[in-house]
């Protein structure tokens, strides 16, 4: 009996370790997809803040290049490795996401190159805010340019209208 027993316990403690073991690789691939996901989008959106940068300095070649790299970026996302609520954001974005990176990237206008950033800003908000940066993003405002864009830093560096008035703007949401 005792025997029995010494060996019932044995297969419950066993039974409690596989699913303990189980659970714990469960959800490390959790965590792992997370990883992937976020990680998916994170080349868009570092290449937009490199464009916004390039916008700053009112550099139109650097802007135009960078762009490029933005559209390089849209294009290299794999959307089956995309959170679902991420996928369903991109499926309404990637189209005008596209379009002006690359409206942006074939032009050394200034003037059109911001023009078009309005429209990337918005787009570019809209899957930011699905994806739960690691960091916060800052959404900034220009009543002059009545635009909005995105920025990692609080300070308000216009991306409209570059330094001839770098500080126009505040800050109107912040994104965790």
């Amino acid at each position: 009996m005792k025997n029995s027993t010494t060996a019932v316990l044995a297969a419950i403690t066993i039974l409690f370790s596989v699913n303990t073991i189980t659970a714990n690789e469960i959800k490390s691939q959790i965590n792992t997809e997370d990883v992937i996901a976020s990680g998916e989008l994170q080349s868009v959106f570092d290449n937009y803040f490199a464009v916004k940068d390039a916008l700053i300095k009112s550099d139109a070649k650097t802007t135009s290049a960078k762009a490029a790299s933005l559209l390089t970026a849209i294009s290299a996302v794999k959307m089956d490795k995309l959170k679902s609520n991420e996928h369903t954001v991109w499926m309404k974005v990637v189209k005008k996401l596209t379009a002006d990176a690359k409206a942006i990237s074939s032009n050394t206008d200034l003037k059109k190159q911001r023009e078009s950033f309005k429209s990337l800003s918005k787009n570019t908000y809209d899957l930011i805010k699905v994806s739960n940066p690691d960091q916060p993003i800052y959404k900034q405002y220009c009543p002059m340019a009545d635009a909005d864009w995105l920025s990692k830093e609080k300070a308000v560096k216009n991306p409209y209208y570059g330094s001839s008035m770098l500080t126009c703007g505040n800050v109107v949401e912040t994104i965790k």
